[in-house]
């Protein structure tokens, strides 16, 4: 899964003011991030408000997105929850054309044992056509994924390729990065962590800032990877401060404040989310002034 590594982007929804999809601005997200530097694409993750989207607008996104792409891109499609009887079903039927794997969050809500987890993702393997990428994100499920549980699916489970690690716990990923097998991949899923985990074994990040910088953001990336880290260094602290600023009031909120300053897309969410306060806002637009990132 080499196309897999390096710069993915969790894209956001765009919306419009009535808050339908915005289909234009998802369009020119989508060239914005083929033609400044994204690996590969992610659709319908955490950051694209996926738990507020219907049937109908799931398949638009996915559509506009896949045809923007032309095939430029892989793209990982977003498919998770916790039910896993449902998520067994909805593969079978599933038409996998032009995916190219899936990134399914842990189980939220029902707070599952490791072996819970574990029986959860070898259902999927055995359901799924297509390669899946695990995603362990405790602050928004509750519950973490162990590495011993991580490394057992790793190793058991056929169709799991990769972990998006987004437990902030840099010993537990340390310890799979370790111990995985050898094609296991390890990604980020904190960009403010993205550079130490690329020089402790990690294999990229799936992003948030990259929405918005992907150009920067990706040669940030790439320069880790290739061992040049006073270059990845700079780039990282000058990405820093507005990667923290994007999740002062939580995501998506903070990045569709900054793609609307750069003109990319407005700022409009679903509720319960809401945008960001006026004050985070005016911080953003100085920080990215005096980066150079806007005039």
């Amino acid at each position: 899964m080499n196309q897999l590594k390096g710069l993915g982007v969790a894209m956001v929804t765009p919306f419009k003011k009535d808050l339908t999809i915005d289909v234009p601005a998802l369009k020119k997200l989508t060239d914005h991030l083929c033609e400044n530097g994204a690996d590969y694409l992610v659709v319908m993750g955490t950051t694209g408000e996926t738990p507020t989207l219907d049937k109908e607008d799931r398949k638009l996104v996915l559509e506009t997105v896949m045809a923007t792409n032309g095939g430029r891109k892989p793209v990982v499609l977003g498919m998770g929850g916790n039910n896993t009887q449902d998520l067994c079903l909805q593969l079978d039927r599933m038409d996998t054309s032009g995916i190219t794997a899936l990134l399914s969050v842990a189980p939220y809500y029902n707070k599952p044992t490791q072996n819970g987890y574990f029986e959860h993702y070898k259902a999927l393997s055995e359901h799924s056509k297509l390669p899946i990428i695990l995603y362990n994100v405790p602050g928004r499920t509750g519950s973490n994924v162990l590495a011993d549980t991580t490394l057992r699916i790793a190793f058991d489970c056929r169709n799991v390729i990769g972990i998006k690690e987004a437990s902030g716990n840099l010993e537990q990923i340390m310890n799979i990065i370790k111990d995985k097998p050898k094609d296991f991949m390890v990604i980020s899923g904190d960009d403010s962590i993205t550079l130490p985990l690329i020089a402790a074994g990690a294999d990229g990040v799936i992003s948030v800032v990259g929405n918005a910088f992907p150009k920067e953001f990706s040669a940030m990336v790439h320069h880790a990877m290739n061992g040049e880290m006073n270059e990845a260094r700079a780039l990282h602290y000058r990405l820093l401060e507005i990667t923290q600023l994007l999740f002062i009031e939580g995501n998506p909120a903070g990045v569709k404040e900054v793609l609307s300053h750069l003109d990319i897309c407005d700022n409009y969410l679903r509720l319960p989310l809401t945008p960001v306060s006026q004050l985070i806002s005016e911080r953003m637009r100085r920080v990215m002034i005096d980066e150079e990132f806007i005039k």
